[in-house]
């Protein structure tokens, strides 16, 4: 089960990942700046003037289909900015783990150079 992990661990091009996670952040950042801005619609429909009973029906009709419609339009608004507050946290969160891996990675490296340098210095005094 490790070993399939460490497989899919190698083939994920890092240098990649790393190079474009300050961008994944920003545009993250840029998406939440757009959505965060924007409001939904008022569901204020107004009565205009007196019309014979059949067309008040009708106009009746279309103003609850246009409030329940804002209803809805406002529904995925919010949805939209949680989506969009979520994407941000995700996208900072990655770029914190990105940085970590670094991180990581360049310590394995010096401890690989250590345990070189002990290794040879081992073989050196044994013979």
């Amino acid at each position: 089960m490790a070993m399939a992990w460490l497989t899919v661990l190698k083939m994920v091009p890092w240098g990649e990942v790393i190079e474009n996670a300050p961008k994944v952040a920003q545009g993250a950042k840029k998406l939440w700046s757009t959505v965060g801005k924007k409001t939904p619609l008022a569901t204020s429909p107004g009565h205009v003037g007196a019309e014979p009973d059949e067309a008040d029906g009708a106009l009746a009709s279309l103003r609850a289909q246009v409030a329940q419609l804002q209803v809805a339009s406002a529904e995925l608004h919010q949805q939209m900015l949680e989506s969009s507050a979520l994407i941000q946290s995700l996208a900072e969160q990655n770029t914190q783990l990105i940085q970590r891996v670094e991180v990581n990675r360049k310590r394995l490296w010096w401890l690989a150079l250590a345990w070189i340098g002990l290794a040879a210095v081992l073989v050196y005094k044994l013979f």
